[in-house]
């Protein structure tokens, strides 16, 4: 512990200076490394010269308030652990600070040297464990790892920078691009490089839920608030508070409640349906749509208010054809996945078989690439993955895109061993490459009901995460 703290620098920012110095004198007898200042403006002149990894300051002091100061340092991306020090009369003040600013903790004068203590060195293992997850995402990053998404691409690494640098703020992000992309993924390591990534992250596909019952799945509902409501039920602001929540696919939530959803915006209060008091929640929002919303704009169906204030942050992720050399990557990265899922052993693939999947557009991005490989390892089982692996589409290296076929043209090739799940399996996924990932079509030519193809997607796992190299 001693070692530990020796390393621990502490910043005390106070504007009288006899409590100043005992204070440092005080913290420096615990074996802590202390800078001192009079107020916020020399606080941030000393972080210059003085990297603290803690920072203890007064509330009320001149030119510089305490709460201007931890203001200053969110606006930098700052995530240095603060202590606020306070009189009793402004405790109010000091609870608020520590809400809005995310404060580590606050004390009230005069100070209990046994609590500073404690304090000090859980803020202190706080700083410590986030320079060891920033210094670990700088390493994944610099090998074309960020979170669970892959790619060393140039467009990936733009997009790798955005993400990191918007992670540790508050701001609201619009994350936007093709379908499988990523979108989710990029979501979750939103949350992961974030302050909150001890908190809770929630996913809501807006397009997933009928109009009926979006708003009770936002905002909860009281018993008796609807037909069918037999229970009290959370909505997912409240289970995302203090975390982070996924707006999957906004564009397609229904108008009515795109106003319901800037108000919680703007007041950062939810009411559950049926309900007569508001609940307050802290929930950093990220939303991602795979639509153009300014044409969504034009034609009446989003609100131009909603989208200023979700559009704070905007991420655009490529489509696969754009970083093809990601490739190989990410052909590694979803095949030690598939391997771990499928108990197989696959260990690469053939040169002939990186250069068909080179030469495919796919209109499906990652998500279709991690089908494709998915069918390759279970028929391949082991070893590397061979022409005869892939769907028929690409055997004959000269398709960039998959051909257009009537139904009856369809084949399908399996070795003995194959079991009907992974048949079936194999089918249907065929299918959906066929026609281009229309589900609707999918389940016309395979005589099933969307429900039934939605749930074996379900079974899958191909559909909860709407995008991403895992879906």
């Amino acid at each position: 512990m001693e070692q530990v703290r020796s390393a621990t620098r502490v910043l005390i920012v106070d504007d009288e200076e006899a409590h100043r110095s005992a204070l440092a004198a005080m913290v420096s007898s615990w074996g802590f490394q202390t800078e001192m200042a009079a107020d916020g403006v020399e606080a941030l002149e000393a972080l210059g010269r003085f990297p603290a990894n803690v920072l203890v300051t007064d509330l009320m002091m001149p030119r510089m308030d305490g709460k201007t100061l931890l203001k200053e340092l969110s606006a930098q991306g700052s995530t240095l652990p603060a202590l606020v020090l306070t009189a009793f009369g402004n405790l109010e003040t000091a609870l608020e600070t520590i809400h809005d600013l995310g404060a580590y903790w606050f004390l009230e004068k005069p100070i209990q040297p046994r609590e500073l203590r404690l304090l000090l060195e859980r803020a202190a293992a706080q700083s410590r464990l986030a320079g060891k997850a920033a210094q670990l995402e700088q390493q994944l990053s610099h090998q074309g790892v960020l979170g669970e998404l892959v790619g060393g691409s140039r467009p990936m690494r733009q997009a790798f920078a955005l993400l990191r640098q918007v992670a540790p703020s508050k701001a609201a992000v619009l994350i936007t691009g093709e379908s499988g992309t990523g979108k989710e993924l990029a979501a979750r390591a939103i949350h992961a490089l974030s302050p909150r990534a001890g908190g809770p992250f929630v996913a809501v596909n807006c397009a997933a839920l009928p109009e009926t019952l979006i708003e009770s799945e936002l905002f909860g509902h009281e018993r008796g608030a609807f037909t069918g409501a037999l229970e009290r039920r959370a909505g997912c602001f409240e289970l995302a508070h203090n975390g982070t929540l996924l707006l999957d696919e906004i564009g397609d939530m229904p108008f009515p409640t795109q106003a319901k959803l800037l108000r919680v915006l703007e007041d950062s209060r939810v009411r559950r349906l049926g309900g007569k008091s508001e609940i307050l929640v802290d929930v950093r929002l990220v939303a991602s749509t795979n639509k153009p919303l300014e044409e969504h704009i034009r034609r009446g169906a989003f609100r131009e208010d909603l989208y200023y204030r979700l559009n704070v942050f905007p991420i655009l992720l490529p489509p696969l054809r754009d970083r093809k050399d990601d490739l190989p990557l990410l052909c590694s990265a979803l095949i030690a996945e598939l391997n771990r899922k499928h108990g197989c052993r696959v260990t690469d693939l053939s040169p002939p078989v990186l250069e068909n999947l080179h030469q495919h557009l796919w209109p499906g991005n990652v998500r279709e690439l991690r089908n494709v490989l998915e069918r390759a390892v279970i028929l391949a089982g082991q070893g590397t993955i061979i022409g005869p692996h892939l769907p028929p589409q690409f055997q004959g290296g000269e398709e960039k895109t998959p051909a257009v076929r009537s139904p009856a043209a369809l084949s399908i090739s399996l070795p003995v061993g194959v079991t009907i799940d992974q048949a079936e399996r194999a089918l249907i996924e065929m299918t959906l490459q066929h026609t281009r990932f229309n589900r609707t079509r999918a389940a016309e030519i395979l005589g099933i009901s969307m429900k039934t193809l939605f749930n074996k997607l379900k079974g899958y796992g191909t559909v909860d995460a709407e995008d991403g190299v895992g879906t």
